[in-house]
């Protein structure tokens, strides 16, 4: 039985313990939630679960099927009746038959249908740590997770509770929504990710939370970047700006996506005007508690931007700084290696070394961009100037370059 409760935790859309132990907790009645032991009990309590030590007692097999979709008996075998912990009457009183059961399930729904500043909470902190799994997980796999907790949130909908509690709801729903548009973009697809970033928009002024709003902008000027429509690539990102809380990351991140979009129409002077202000909005930023948090602008992010930038541009100067920033994320100081921004780093070298006549290694870092496996759809465009810049130049490396960028655009249609 433990080998299976870890088999669903693990399944798509994947909870860490940590995740599934918020989730166990948000999912019992305000009432019964008081008596239970806290996430990091809790955690340690799942890995005895699962190695097989212990048995969950009936309380948690009821949470279990709740947070999973899935019966008890499956997921810890058939067994004789027993009293529930919701039972109505005294301790040896059973469940007569399955419809006095939902029966009384249906009640107790009703009776605990408050959304509490727990279950809040454990949203809020799934919401942060989605939002620093984006950099390390295949965007398939983070979407599927983000689909699920989107539902949990529209089912909470129509609980009773608190305008305060409402309006957070509608903040954590809204900040699923962008990430979950980030995912679509990624993936390279257009239409669901427009669905997501209008219910993000709608959701944020809702909530009156004007950095989801602005973040929406951003993420939209980013999408028409990689599609080559970058004048109103500059239109969004200037719109971004103006919505954005000055001190806040997205203000930051829609400055320099200007900047990237003025470099893609090789105007020089607004890009280096765009990477100035992002260098005086940087400096004075102190180093973020989860620097990998896809909304936290850490001061190494404006590196990593400045190299892609001035390699768009053609800039020499973004040799050196492109190959100190993949050295950076290959090999931090400090915290995880980041392979998908490393994979990238790779292109935006590829492409500044041919701007510096270097065509044979940047033929080499585009192969070992390509066959990272960490490329998403939303850069491959960028491969492909790599490979047709190679071929070009008539190099024996362009039909190794080739065969891998097929290989690459299909491993995405699988």
């Amino acid at each position: 039985m433990g080998a299976r409760l870890r088999q669903v935790r693990e399944a798509p859309p994947y909870w860490s313990r940590a995740e599934l132990a918020r989730l166990l907790r948000a999912a019992a009645d305000p009432r019964d939630r008081a008596n239970m032991p806290h996430v990091p009990s809790l955690i340690e309590m799942i890995k005895q679960w699962e190695a097989g030590r212990h048995l969950p007692n009936p309380r948690y097999r009821a949470l279990y099927a709740r947070v999973t979709g899935r019966s008890e008996a499956e997921l810890f075998g058939a067994e004789p009746a027993r009293a529930s912990p919701w039972r109505p009457g005294g301790p040896g009183e059973n469940f007569a038959s399955d419809d006095e059961r939902e029966a009384l399930e249906l009640a107790r729904r009703v009776a605990a249908s408050d959304v509490g500043d727990e279950t809040l909470v454990a949203l809020e902190m799934t919401v942060d740590e989605l939002a620093s799994d984006y950099p390390r997980s295949p965007p398939d796999e983070l979407l599927a997770r983000i689909r699920r907790h989107l539902r949990y949130v529209s089912q909470l909908m129509d609980a009773r509770m608190t305008l305060d509690a409402r309006r957070r709801l509608v903040v954590v729903g809204g900040w699923l929504s962008l990430l979950a548009a980030t995912c679509d973009i990624d993936r390279g697809h257009r239409p669901p990710a427009a669905a997501h970033l209008r219910t993000a928009a709608q959701l944020a002024q809702h909530g009156g939370h004007i950095e989801i709003l602005a973040w929406t902008l951003e993420t939209a000027a980013w999408q028409l970047l990689t599609e080559g429509e970058y004048r109103k690539a500059v239109m969004l990102a200037r719109q971004a700006q103006d919505v954005a809380p000055r001190d806040g990351s997205a203000f930051i991140q829609a400055t320099a996506q200007e900047g990237r979009a003025w470099a893609r129409l090789g105007d020089g002077p607004e890009t280096r005007r765009a990477l100035a202000r992002v260098e005086r909005l940087v400096a004075p930023l102190p180093m973020p508690d989860r620097p990998e948090h896809h909304y936290r602008y850490d001061p190494a992010k404006s590196d990593a931007y400045q190299a892609t930038t001035l390699s768009w541009l053609g800039d020499p100067a973004a040799v050196p700084l492109a190959r100190g920033v993949l050295d950076r994320l290959e090999r931090p100081a400090a915290g995880p290696a980041r392979p998908r921004r490393a994979a990238s780093a790779r292109l935006d070298l590829a492409l500044a070394l041919l701007t510096a006549e270097q065509a044979d290694e940047a033929a080499q870092r585009a192969l070992e961009a390509m066959g990272s496996g960490r490329l998403v759809p939303s850069n491959h465009w960028r491969a492909a100037e790599v490979v047709t810049a190679v071929e070009a130049l008539g190099l024996p490396e362009a039909a190794d370059l080739n065969e891998a960028f097929r290989e690459l655009c299909a491993s995405a249609e699988r």
